[in-house]
């Protein structure tokens, strides 16, 4: 059994980890044959690591370890922790794992969140403000909600009528759609932004998209550790 850990050295005196700080210190990329990946991090650094990994023809079963100001996707599976996942491996069980399901917006992936509405500007606003004592946590986000909020009242109405603006979120997937508001990804979605110029959110992360058109579409899932082993 081999396992990877992304982002920070774990060591279990029973099992064989290796470990890197970032997916660009791995030079042998044919010979990437994990069987689980450890990340830890909040939603933006898992998204990353599975952008690069989505397409490899043997995916590993990801293992979140939750560290970051942002944890949707842990919430979502109720990761446990990183030590009891490990214990059992070493006692040779296997983890409970779940599908998670993968997006594609163009080139890029997402796994729950994408868009360039409220989301795109409360994640501008939420990083200019990560120093001090709000480097870490929540409080930078809530901060970003309450000097957005005027902003969200008066111009969210016209974004969801909007064509050229969208949000998806599907965590609020009982919701439907509403609007430019998807709470479930359409099977084929294209939008037109009318520039080559565009600064998406997927998963918390501010990314530049040098395309006129986006063409967003189901892209398969990945495995993630949601609980106790078999």
């Amino acid at each position: 059994m081999r396992i990877l850990s992304i982002g920070k050295k774990v060591e279990h005196p029973a099992l064989s980890i290796d470990s890197v700080r970032i997916l660009d210190e791995i030079n042998d990329w044919d010979g990437f044959c994990y069987d689980y990946v450890i990340i830890h991090g909040g939603d933006g650094t898992i998204r990353r690591v599975v952008h690069r990994l989505h397409r490899l023809d043997n995916l590993p079963t990801f293992i979140v370890n939750p560290v970051g100001s942002f944890n949707v996707v842990a919430k979502i599976h109720r990761a446990p922790k990183i030590e009891d996942i490990l214990q059992m491996l070493a006692e040779g069980k296997r983890p409970v794992s779940q599908k998670h399901h993968l997006f594609l917006l163009n080139d890029e992936c997402f796994l729950f969140s994408a868009g360039n509405m409220g989301d795109l500007q409360h994640i501008f606003i939420s990083e200019t403000l990560r120093f001090g004592l709000l480097k870490h946590g929540m409080a930078k986000y809530l901060l970003a909600a309450l000097l957005l909020l005027p902003a969200h009242l008066l111009m969210t109405p016209f974004m969801l009528m909007s064509k050229r603006r969208f949000f998806i979120f599907t965590p609020l997937r009982a919701l439907g759609r509403i609007g430019s508001f998807y709470g479930e990804v359409p099977r084929s979605l294209t939008i037109d932004l009318d520039n080559e110029y565009n600064f998406i959110e997927l998963d918390g992360d501010v990314t530049l998209i040098k395309e006129r058109l986006l063409h967003i579409r189901e892209g398969g899932s990945v495995k993630i550790v949601t609980g106790k082993g078999k």
